[in-house]
């Protein structure tokens, strides 16, 4: 009895740093990694030229201004984000060739300007109802010329729209928190 076998109650961990590093190896080349997605403008390219100071008639700019309490104020008037959209779409085709409403859609302006303050659901209400102002004048333009949708259209035929009725659409620097609604 006195030459029992002593059994071993280690276990060998010389490969343990070998399965955690595969291991490590496998999420790292099979995590997909997510982009965020946010709102695509493209900017002008890069310039050292100083830009034209051209004048503006104010008839041919709808200014929209969010303050920090997500109110709108276009063209120095409080209005609904519901309104937002057909005030648009009134200011830059002009249908009644009012004096105060832009020359023609070429000439028209959408300034936008946002508080610091301003929450950033809000900023995109907005500005998703200024571009729907577009496509919706777009759409109405290409049934009415080519009795088409505006998205069936040929290339030609957009660009041809899109002259017409130009995207032109102006992102102030956010003012401070709460400076915009004094």
């Amino acid at each position: 009895m006195g030459n029992a076998r002593k059994v071993s109650t280690e276990i060998n961990a010389g490969s343990m740093a070998d399965i955690a590093f595969l291991l490590l190896i496998f999420f790292l080349v099979t995590t997909t990694i997510v982009e965020d997605k946010g709102v695509l403008v493209k900017l002008p390219p890069w310039s050292d030229e100083p830009p034209e100071t051209a004048k503006l008639k104010s008839r041919n700019v709808f200014s929209v201004l969010v303050n920090a309490q997500n109110q709108l104020l276009v063209r120095g008037e409080p209005v609904k984000i519901g309104d937002l959209r057909e005030k648009a779409e009134e200011f830059i085709m002009n249908p009644k060739n009012q004096e105060d409403l832009a020359e023609s859609p070429k000439n028209a302006i959408i300034s936008l300007k946002n508080d610091r303050g301003t929450k950033y659901r809000t900023y995109l209400e907005v500005y998703n109802e200024l571009m729907a102002a577009y496509n919706e004048l777009r759409e109405t333009e290409a049934q009415k010329r080519f009795g088409k949708h505006y998205d069936d259209l040929g290339n030609a035929q957009k660009r041809e729209i899109n002259n017409d009725i130009p995207l032109v659409l102006s992102e102030a620097e956010p003012t401070s928190f709460g400076e915009e609604s004094k």
